[in-house]
């Protein structure tokens, strides 16, 4: 088989998801980020049992594997030190569940939030702070990740400037840590807050920037559509890719998993991705 000429679609998958699509998948052997492995009463309960049916849903599929880290009731920059406690030991629960699923990336999310966007350089000192309490809460993480060979890609969330979370991705110093972009939480910041549109997202992070969550909104709320729905301009986002982050991995990260095939063909379409 040739190399595509177009970047290759990935997808952000569930067991019921895989299920689906494991065809599309398998096809072309596209990236996937397995999202069955991040909630906190699964890595509480028998989470090796669902880490065994991925890997079978999954047999035969050689491409890239990815997986969303836990995140719910949480950041990753507490003040406090027992919750750096909690959140240390969930990401290290991510980083069990990657190696039993054979995935080499785990998405985790962005500390920065509207709020502190306006008021971090208020207050002599609070962007180190903050970067300190990262540090603390993902020493272990990030050791644990580089003896492993798992890249960390921190995603944007409420971040309105990204040079925030490049700034922070470099300063922790590892090649083990890197960027996510969710083009919908960009497109609802560029929209709602002032942020810039996600094309400015790709060429600010450059080769920093791993991983890529392609979903659609009008910029009012994070809805994950597929694209095509919303508002997003694909083609200066491609164009972007092309030009600043050409290895990204490109996963459609959608509500409704029944609509890949609508987004996927949306891009396909367009010229833009295969």
């Amino acid at each position: 088989m040739t190399s595509p000429t177009r970047p290759l679609l990935g997808a952000a998958l569930s067991l019921k998801g895989i299920a689906l699509h494991r065809d599309w998948l398998l096809e072309r052997q596209r990236d996937i980020e397995i999202q069955d492995l991040h909630r906190a009463e699964v890595l509480d309960g028998d989470w090796l049992e669902v880490a065994r049916r991925v890997r079978a849903a999954l047999d035969g599929h050689t491409g890239r594997r990815g997986l969303h880290g836990p995140f719910w009731g949480f950041k990753i920059d507490s003040h406090d030190p027992e919750i750096r406690a909690v959140v240390t030991r969930r990401l290290l629960q991510g980083l069990s569940a990657c190696e039993a699923v054979g995935a080499d990336q785990m998405v985790l999310h962005s500390p920065f939030t509207t709020w502190d966007h306006n008021n971090l350089d208020a207050f002599e000192g609070a962007r180190e702070q903050l970067l300190e309490r990262v540090r603390l809460t993902l020493r272990e993480v990030i050791a644990r990740a580089e003896s492993q060979g798992c890249t960390l890609v921190i995603e944007n969330i409420e971040d309105k400037d990204p040079r925030d979370r490049i700034a922070l991705a470099a300063a922790l110093d590892s090649t083990a840590v890197r960027v996510s972009l969710d083009t919908g939480h960009a497109h609802y910041a560029h929209c709602s807050t002032g942020g810039p549109p996600a094309d400015v997202h790709v060429r600010l992070a450059g080769q920093a920037l791993h991983h890529v969550h392609l979903q659609d909104t009008e910029g009012y709320a994070d809805r994950h559509w597929p694209p095509g729905r919303g508002t997003i301009r694909w083609g200066a986002l491609f164009e972007a890719l092309a030009q600043s982050a050409p290895a990204a991995r490109l996963i459609l990260e959608l509500r409704d998993p029944a609509t890949l095939r609508e987004g996927a063909a949306y891009l396909t379409g367009l010229g833009l991705a295969e």
